[in-house]
């Protein structure tokens, strides 16, 4: 059955903005990039929240490759933030960003936030892309410090997506869910799962908002024009996250 699409980017007559937000973990780009660009271009996304995006040799030519072919720019993030990064089309104007490298524990790898606060129509809207620790004890304590981090931002709404490591049920998730509105539970939309794209069994990556965002839809988007199956198994190890949000002015 088809879906019914998700709302267009648009700004409202008041100045409040609906905007189409994507969560995608890339792998580091290792994948078919050719066919990853196909899918966010089709996802036609003002901001997207990236994790694992290219940290190592070259990392910034490789974001600005991936910004330039899809139609967006460079935002923030990217090795400074270990992983984590943001961008965002030309409707956003930016006030500020921020990279965060969070507390390193030995033997394990460095994560961090990719942070900004921007403007679209009259909406000011904080953003924050994350990636999780695989660890339990860690992860909780970096979900922790990610609610920290909203409460800090100092703007009336705040959107935090990233791969959690963690599914719903999970003490870290739950953490957020309770705090935040969980964009998926809000206004279900498309596919639910998201890992693995060859069999999907399970959402560990997720939209989370604020609580004056209207949240319009959100999941895993199905039936993308000029995107095949095959992109969506062969683009990352992941399946993307895609929402529609009404931001007030």
């Amino acid at each position: 059955m088809a879906m019914s699409p998700l709302p267009d980017s648009l700004t409202e007559p008041d100045g409040s903005a609906v905007v189409r937000v994507l969560s995608y973990n890339v792998r580091s780009m290792r994948d078919d990039r050719e066919a990853l660009v196909r899918v966010i271009r089709a996802c036609a996304p003002d901001l997207v929240f990236i994790q694992e995006a290219p940290r190592f040799f070259r990392w910034r030519k490789r974001a600005a490759w991936l910004a330039a072919r899809t139609g967006l720019v460079v935002l923030s993030g990217g090795a400074t933030a270990a992983g984590p990064l943001l961008l965002c089309s030309l409707r956003a104007t930016v006030e500020r960003t921020e990279d965060i490298l969070l507390p390193l524990t030995p033997g394990l790898h460095r994560r961090g936030f990719a942070t900004a606060v921007v403007r679209i129509g009259r909406a000011r809207v904080g953003l924050l892309s994350c990636h999780l620790s695989l660890e339990p004890g860690e992860r909780y304590a970096q979900a922790r410090m990610l609610l920290d981090r909203v409460e800090t931002m100092d703007v009336p709404n705040v959107i935090a997506a990233g791969d959690l490591n963690d599914p719903p049920d999970g003490r870290s998730f739950r953490l957020l869910a309770g705090e935040l509105q969980d964009c998926w539970t809000a206004k279900p939309w498309g596919d639910e799962y998201t890992s693995t794209p060859e069999r999907p069994h399970q959402r560990i990556d997720a939209i989370f908002a604020t609580e004056g965002v209207e949240i319009l839809g959100c999941g895993v988007p199905r039936g993308l024009p000029g995107v095949t199956e095959t992109d969506l198994r062969t683009a990352t190890d992941h399946l993307p996250v895609l929402a529609a949000v009404r931001l007030p002015a």
